[in-house]
């Protein structure tokens, strides 16, 4: 069973954005500096109540490392997301489970792995972000290297996995059915791709040089280490499109 996520009455100052400003930045690449925290946000456009988080997540973009993960199980309400995937679907089951919920929902955002709340909640997000920022954090560092990637990892605290996204910068639809139909809904780090890239053991660190398929140039693209089981984020990096 699925089922919406609550809307989100409240809206507190932007300045409040201030709070996830300062500490180590552990990103490389264009774009402007972002604390090595992720925020991961399941949602649809196939639901109403998912706009006001997705307009949150851009808000949040210049701050932490965001992603935009579209689940597939609203395509049936009249309006398919062409943004959307079923391994978005299952990753979110899997957060889930370990979440111990009866039922997913979206508009729902995960951070770092270690807690979920509603995704249009913007005083949690903010409070979330504040906290995962002063934890410690494994160094992840990327880089460029003409058709490939390079990734280090810093020694992680417990047995992980390293995984790279490829994600569009932004995108905009036109929706003509379902609940959100005459809406013009505009999106951030729009996941295309999850890939696991290889594992680290527990007080091991991680080096690697990734091919990149032809267009990861105009991607935004990050690596984060996950602990085991899709549990905690242990450190996170991205560096936005190849700028000319």
């Amino acid at each position: 069973m699925y089922t919406h996520g609550m809307r989100s009455g409240s809206h507190p100052s932007r300045n409040l954005l201030l709070a996830v400003l300062g500490g180590a930045l552990m990103v490389t690449g264009a774009g402007p500096p972002r604390v090595p925290v992720l925020v991961e946000l399941f949602t649809s456009e196939g639901c109403s109540s998912c706009p006001p988080a997705d307009r949150l997540l851009e808000r949040l973009d210049p701050q932490a490392i965001v992603l935009s993960e579209h689940v597939d199980y609203w395509n049936h309400e009249g309006w398919t997301d062409s943004f959307s995937s079923a391994s978005f679907s299952q990753r979110q089951e899997a957060y889930g489970r370990r979440f111990g919920l009866e039922s997913v929902y979206t508009p729902e955002m995960v951070l770092d792995g270690e807690t979920e709340f509603n995704g249009a909640d913007e005083r949690r997000a903010l409070a979330e972000i504040s906290r995962a920022e002063g934890r410690p954090k494994a160094e992840v560092r990327i880089w460029r290297a003409g058709a490939s990637l390079r990734v280090e990892v810093a020694a992680v605290p417990a047995s992980a996995g390293v995984f790279l996204i490829l994600a569009q910068d932004s995108g905009t639809s036109e929706v003509t059915g379902g609940e959100n139909s005459g809406h013009r809904l505009h999106h951030v780090a729009i996941v295309q791709s999850i890939r696991k890239i290889g594992s680290v053991k527990r007080g091991a660190g991680f080096s690697r040089e990734v091919g990149l398929p032809p267009d990861a140039g105009s991607r935004r693209i990050v690596v984060f280490v996950q602990e085991s089981d899709q549990g905690r984020v242990f450190g996170a990096a991205m560096t936005g499109p190849a700028r000319n």
